[in-house]
């Protein structure tokens, strides 16, 4: 059996994109919650912010999203219908310091978060828990400038030990930062990042990017001696990059296509900052200002396993001609001939979803855990109100079964916990209509709709999949 006993099944959400209640109990304006749907979307989250307030006329998914904040009870329950053994999930750093630099974190805050993780260890479901995901305290990117700031590593580490001090006794698996390398594509929404006319974004960003390293080698080393029975890691968003051709040139840019990320991830798991890395930031005239203990804490303080999300393999081409692209999880691509590709123009790439298993496990040698994987598509309920999502259960067969090979090739997984286990607001765009979820959710992009939930046809699979230990897919 490919799967080992104890294997991690679930899914995961994010604060941002389930819970709502954006002013619910003392929470701070977060960065989520001035991203609209619409035009404006993409320019604020490259960084282009025009307001520190949300603005009249403008819908806010976040504001509402699922109700997951109101409706957590319920839909644990049917998460343990499936057989959930984990649920990730992050925490709102602005329901806990809803300025980022109170003095004291906000009561109310920490006890939503208890009750949660309580509601999920009463259903024997292990909380994954990330402490950052695409979420910054408003009032710290207005006053700080975010995480160009070096004063944001403090507030974070005091953020992350109120976390491990408060439910060391129910959380047992941390993250740092979700998809920490997209801190260089949408600075926003990775790092809080407001660009003025004229700056070097390069310098902004890796300064920014250095921060957040440091800050989350701190919180590794608060984790490991506040709960040391704990596994902390960091998360990456993955996806093999192919040369288009077998041309030498082509090769070399895919190479240095998966450095712009593995950068993060060599950090956070080696301890110090690579040769190629050190060579872009002397070439492209950056200077990353460091303390004097920087190198040692990055050195000392390195995660445990290696958390990832998989949607889609990346394709580059040095040849001006090649020049048809694809979109995918925000990372551009050279359409690939050889794949098909979602709604939204994600290449569907389940042997990529293995080339990348191994990958990572060769370059890390630490554990992994998959813990976004998925497929955004338009559901429509039937008449008799049932959603038949055949291609979801067979885009996600395909990729457990690589999964599956690369375990059997010596890839330790810990676990798998699919995006999206219900539907909820997407992170690029903002909208309701693409959907990932074992459960509908009747809401529309509009805001419009119940908030009814429903299964689909996929819930049933995956309740097999977990009963089975991945034996029936």
């Amino acid at each position: 059996m490919a799967f080992q006993k104890g294997f991690l099944w679930g899914g995961a959400i994010a604060a941002n994109q389930a819970e709502g209640a954006y002013l619910a109990d003392g929470k701070g304006l977060t960065t989520v919650d001035l991203l609209p749907t619409g035009q404006k979307r993409w320019d604020i989250m490259m960084g282009n912010l025009t307001s520190y307030e949300p603005i009249e006329g403008e819908f806010y998914p976040s504001h509402e999203a699922i109700d997951f904040y109101n409706r957590y009870k319920e839909d644990i329950a049917l998460f343990a219908e499936m057989g959930f053994k984990a649920l990730r999930l992050s925490i709102s750093w602005a329901r806990i310091f809803p300025n980022g630099d109170d003095a004291e974190p906000n009561e109310a805050g920490l006890k939503f978060y208890d009750d949660l993780f309580d509601e999920l260890n009463k259903h024997g479901i292990e909380p994954v828990v990330t402490i950052a995901h695409f979420d910054v305290p408003v009032n710290l990117v207005e006053n700080y400038g975010s995480w160009r700031s070096r004063e944001l590593v403090g507030f974070f580490e005091k953020y992350a030990t109120t976390l491990f001090n408060r439910y060391k006794n129910k959380v047992k698996y941390w993250m740092t930062f979700n998809e920490i390398n997209m801190l260089l594509h949408l600075p926003f929404v990775g790092a809080g990042l407001v660009f003025k006319e004229g700056e070097d974004k390069k310098q902004v960003k890796y300064q920014a990017a250095h921060h957040q390293l440091v800050a989350s080698a701190l919180a590794v080393k608060a984790c490991h001696e506040i709960i040391p029975e704990a596994q902390i890691g960091c998360m990456l968003a993955a996806g093999q990059t192919y040369p288009y051709s077998c041309n030498p040139d082509d090769v070399l840019d895919a190479m240095e296509k998966d450095r712009d990320s593995f950068f993060f991830i060599d950090i956070q798991s080696r301890g110090k900052y690579p040769g190629y890395a050190k060579k872009f930031i002397k070439d492209n005239n950056i200077h990353i200002e460091m303390e004097a203990d920087d190198e040692e804490i990055l050195l000392n303080n390195t995660v445990d396993y290696i958390g990832f999300s998989y949607y889609a393999s990346r394709t580059t081409s040095t040849d001006p001609e090649i020049n048809k692209t694809t979109s995918g999880n925000v990372f551009g691509s050279i359409e690939n001939p050889f794949l098909q590709k979602s709604e939204w123009g994600w290449t569907i790439d389940p042997k990529g979803f293995r080339i990348t298993a191994n990958q990572l496990y060769d370059r890390y040698q630490k554990p992994l855990f998959v813990v976004e994987n998925g497929l955004g598509a338009v559901d429509i309920p039937q008449e008799d109100g049932q959603v038949s999502d055949d291609h979801r259960i067979d885009y996600l067969r395909q990729h457990l079964k690589e999964l599956s090979q690369a375990i059997d090739e010596g890839v330790e997984v810990l676990g798998y916990t699919s995006w999206g286990p219900i539907d909820l607001v997407s992170a690029s765009t903002g909208e309701m209509k693409k959907r990932y979820g074992y459960i509908y959710v009747d809401k529309d992009n509009e805001g419009n709709g119940t908030l009814a939930r429903s299964r689909k046809q996929s819930f049933n699979w995956y309740k097999e999949v977990i009963a089975t230990n991945g034996e029936n897919l």
